[in-house]
């Protein structure tokens, strides 16, 4: 494995199913601004062929905030969030995604999925797959009301509030969509797409 590096912008904006050199169709993972299992997270990333990374701003920060580095297979697209428009979510009109991951998903993230809002490249990957009809599975990070999560310095509690809880289980009633709550839960629902992924190819 290598460290990805991101595509220039304008290919960002203008790759698709009709580029012969990418081979469709693909994970898509959104990453968001939530340390919640954020190594994790990435270490799940490097087990998958065929993924595109779509990084929100906030996701880069969580990054550097926790010294990690995405070492990702080779073929690994990167996208950041880097135009006003989300450019790259275009690639869901035309079949590129099996499957969309938001994990971890913060409190934010999950708030404005619900509201419909989608004004970053992680919420923007989001609507489009429901548009599409592309599954969606999403690692909430409130989802108890009494948690421990890591932060840059450690292991900490955090108390979601009423508003955040409510949001996650509204989230559940999206067409297509699965709310996992554990890295655990995570794994299995995303080695049931593995499954479905064979099952199809047979």
């Amino acid at each position: 494995m290598t460290k990805s590096t991101p595509p220039a912008d304008d290919d960002a904006a203008s790759v698709g199913s009709s580029d012969p050199r990418v081979p469709t169709p693909r994970w898509g993972w959104a990453l968001t601004g939530s340390g919640h299992f954020f190594k994790e997270c990435l270490s799940l990333m490097a087990g998958l062929e065929h993924l595109d990374v779509f990084v929100s701003k906030a996701a880069a920060e969580v990054m550097r905030m926790y010294k990690q580095e995405m070492i990702l297979p080779p073929e690994t697209r990167i996208f950041r969030d880097t135009t006003a428009s989300a450019a790259p979510v275009g690639n869901f009109y035309f079949g590129v995604y099996h499957t969309l991951i938001v994990a971890p998903a913060s409190s934010n993230t999950v708030a404005k999925c619900v509201l419909g809002i989608s004004d970053n490249l992680a919420t923007n990957t989001f609507a489009q797959a429901g548009k599409c009809r592309v599954p969606t599975i999403v690692f909430a990070c409130d989802t108890a009301p009494e948690m421990e999560t890591e932060a840059p310095s450690g292991m900490v509690k955090v108390y979601p509030r009423k508003i955040d809880l409510d949001n996650t289980a509204r989230l559940r009633t999206f067409e297509a969509t699965t709310i996992v709550e554990t890295m655990s839960e995570l794994t299995a629902a995303v080695e049931a797409r593995k499954l479905w992924l064979k099952t199809r190819a047979t």
